[in-house]
């Protein structure tokens, strides 16, 4: 071994050490505090990215966070309606849910989606338990109301027993954005509003959505022009200037939402960057955007 190569070994585990040690304080803060995390986008599509979602998952709870997983899976019910001769259609950005396509999206989501990311954690070392809406009623459906596009959910109630029980034992909850209304029907609900519910129910310590952007930008079409820390009220203006426009208004709104009901802290990261939850939870820097309730910023 040439000495260069024991120098760069000495740097890196020195690196190593360090990071550990600028997480310490963070980790000791969050210890027994409950995260939701969104996944969805490339993060889910990438299976390298994928792959260190679940091991920084996995993380969270061997140091003693309490990680709660909620995903969607759009591209995968794309490719399966498209196997089945069904016909995508999506109206102001929402998908419409016929009776069909609803019976694909729960296939989909329930039964595929959900069980691999078990699967994943599993292997990683974690002890995960799938969930939907329906699982212990843990969400209640009700539709969304907009005509013409079927059976579209919002949350209605959450009951967070069953994730309590599952999270306080030591599982990690993967849950899936299908529940069922009062009388049994399914419905297909916008996976960052369940994270966003879920969140204030449970009044959760951090509320993560792993994206395809780098955050709140003032300029979308520049990364440079990140926003690293905004509160509620800071927010609702960029949406009301326009700032926030597209298909980040509903996210950012879901995340005021969430904070509104007591979340302590909203998080708009961006899931391409290798350990992007780990950055942004254990760093002084972070990554993304942090929104902070009005209370804590």
């Amino acid at each position: 071994m040439m000495v260069n190569d024991i120098e760069y070994i000495r740097q890196a585990e020195a690196t190593r050490v360090q990071v550990l040690s600028e997480a310490l304080p963070y980790i000791q803060q969050f210890a027994g505090r409950t995260v939701v995390v969104k996944y969805g986008g490339a993060a889910m599509k990438d299976s390298h990215l994928k792959d260190q979602v679940i091991r920084d998952i996995v993380f969270l709870s061997c140091v003693g966070l309490r990680p709660i997983l909620v995903h969607g899976g759009g591209p995968e019910i794309n490719s399966w309606l498209d196997k089945l001769g069904i016909e995508a259609q999506f109206k102001n950005g929402l998908r419409v849910t016929d009776a069909p396509t609803m019976d694909v999206v729960e296939m989909v989501l329930v039964g595929r989606v959900n069980k691999e990311i078990v699967s994943l954690i599993n292997q990683a070392g974690g002890l995960a338990v799938g969930l939907c809406g329906k699982d212990g009623n843990l969400i209640t459906a009700r539709p969304q109301g907009q005509e013409g596009i079927g059976f579209v959910g919002e949350v209605s109630n959450v009951n967070i027993k069953i994730l309590e029980t599952l999270a306080s034992n030591g599982y990690i909850p993967v849950v899936s954005s299908v529940a069922a209304d009062e009388s049994g029907q399914a419905y297909n609900i916008n996976a960052d509003t369940v994270a966003g519910e879920i969140a204030a129910a449970l009044g959760a310590e951090k509320l993560i959505l792993l994206t395809d952007t780098r955050g709140i930008l003032k300029d979308y079409k520049d990364p440079g022009t990140l926003i690293p820390k905004v509160d509620i009220r800071e927010a609702r203006e960029l949406i009301n200037g326009g700032v926030v426009s597209g298909g980040m208004i509903p996210k950012v709104t879901c995340c005021v939402r969430s904070l509104a009901q007591g979340v302590r802290a909203a998080h708009i990261i961006d899931g391409r960057i290798p350990h992007a939850l780990l950055l942004e939870i254990f760093t002084d820097v972070g990554i993304g955007t942090m929104i902070l309730g009005s209370q804590y910023s």
